[in-house]
């Protein structure tokens, strides 16, 4: 009894513990319907919407890839046509997007300026045994006198002195006959009582470039270059002393030139270059002041037989007597200027100085139609009677006796710079062939070489950046 009794008392105890349990396991087993449903209907809304995202996917590469085709009918790359898949399109766009930089980034480039270099240049191997040749009965003997003053034209008060003076039409036609003449050739003094037309030295100056008998001359003005000094060790003791170095410079180029540590010693050189000071500048366009010195050495220089002319871009590494003997006695000449590295026309050196913008278009078609219009011919090559082997000089270096007919020609050259534009390769075949035509009894002996030997005999460096 006490058994059952005790089994009595435990047994509603377990009773209570299997409901809970049964109802626990309901309660489980309702949870576990539910979350099938909602995994069922979790499943499907996900089917949905991933299959929503994909066709909206699909329709926005449908529409990317039309336009695609229609930049492709435009002119874009025909490939993308043929694109099959999203993800191969977008590969192939995203390459072709690279291949576009690359094709940017690999756009031509300028190329590179052709690279000339010196050739020998045979010298005498020294000064000592320099031979002055007898002068040749061919030279042409005649008289030129020069301009010193125009008075006012009564037909015009209103003219104003100019260094180059007012040459009429007829006067420079006449000027070309090589014969005894008193020609326009720079340094023309206006009337009594009006200021200086330019380029006005002191008489110191004056006096020491009188005395000189060979002469090597270059010109900075506008402080538009450096100074370069002959190379000395490479210049014999007798050049030293019997050849004048001149070196023109205005006011502000002395300034700068001291600034930068270039000051005239007392006697006012500069290493070999003795520094003449030029005031009152003829030409605003310091190109063509340049012109005056560079032309006109024999009226700077008026008891010199032989002068060189150089660039300011240019350091001379040779021994000036050497040269002279090389250039002129013997090849017989007595004027010696290379020829242009590239171009050999004038039709030529027209294009490119319009291209590179080197001076006013207009002025030089009218220079240039002038000239044609007055018997100037294309360079041919291939005619075996032609005078020059170039039309074109580089006109950075010269070499010249101060014989009568360079003395003309150099005068020549200079009227027509002053008349028309600074660009001197534009006039020298035209003055020259000009020259020659109008004295065909009266050579003219003038030795073009090689733009190869001009590099043998300095070195080459730009400008200076203004």
């Amino acid at each position: 009894m006490d058994f059952h009794k005790h089994s009595s008392e435990v047994l509603p105890e377990r009773r209570v513990a299997v409901d809970k349990l049964q109802g626990q396991s309901d309660y489980s087993s309702r949870n576990t319907r539910r979350g099938r449903r909602f995994g069922r209907i979790s499943g499907r809304r996900l089917l949905i919407w991933v299959f929503s995202l994909a066709v909206l996917f699909f329709i926005y590469l449908s529409v990317f890839g039309i336009h695609m085709l229609h930049v492709d009918s435009k002119g874009g790359p025909s490939s993308l046509s043929e694109v099959k898949g999203s993800f191969t399109h977008v590969i192939v766009r995203e390459e072709q997007d690279k291949s576009a930089g690359d094709d940017v980034s690999k756009q031509p480039r300028k190329p590179h300026r052709a690279r000339y270099f010196p050739c020998e240049v045979s010298f005498l191997d020294s000064v000592n045994y320099l031979i002055e040749p007898k002068d040749s009965a061919n030279i042409t003997q005649f008289s030129v006198h020069y301009v010193e003053r125009e008075e006012r034209p009564l037909h015009d008060a209103s003219l104003k002195p100019r260094f180059g003076g007012h040459q009429t039409l007829r006067e420079r036609k006449e000027s070309f006959y090589a014969r005894n003449q008193t020609m326009h050739c720079g340094f023309i003094k206006g009337p009594v009582g009006f200021q200086s037309t330019g380029f006005d030295l002191d008489e110191e100056d004056k006096k020491y470039m009188s005395s000189c008998s060979v002469a090597v001359s270059s010109c900075i003005f506008g402080s538009s270059d450096f100074l370069r000094r002959p190379t000395s060790k490479l210049i014999s003791d007798y050049s030293k002393r019997n050849v004048c170095f001149v070196m023109f410079v205005d006011e502000q180029t002395l300034s700068k030139l001291s600034a930068e540590g270039n000051v005239p010693d007392d006697r006012g050189y500069i290493g070999l270059w003795k520094i003449v000071v030029v005031r009152n500048l003829p030409y605003k366009d310091m190109r063509k002041t340049g012109k005056v010195p560079k032309f006109l050495s024999h009226r700077l220089f008026p008891s010199s037989r032989y002068s060189i002319w150089l660039d300011s871009k240019l350091r001379l590494v040779a021994d000036p007597m050497l040269i002279i003997e090389y250039f002129l006695w013997r090849t017989g000449s007595e004027y010696a200027i290379s020829n242009h590295y590239t171009r050999h026309c004038v039709w030529e050196e027209v294009l490119q100085n319009k291209r590179l913008n080197k001076y006013n278009p207009t002025a030089i078609d009218e220079q240039f139609n002038y000239y044609r219009s007055d018997g100037l011919v294309k360079f041919d090559q291939s005619d075996p009677n032609i005078p020059l082997p170039s039309y074109v000089p580089e006109g950075s270096f010269i070499v010249r006796a101060h014989t009568p007919m360079s003395n003309l020609f150099s005068c020549l050259w200079f009227n027509e710079v002053d008349r028309f534009t600074s660009r001197d390769q534009l006039s020298f075949g035209y003055t020259y062939l000009k020259l020659k035509r109008m004295n065909p009894d009266r050579p003219f002996r003038l030795y073009m070489f090689k733009d190869c030997e001009r590099r043998s005999l300095v070195k080459l460096f730009h400008h200076r950046e203004l």
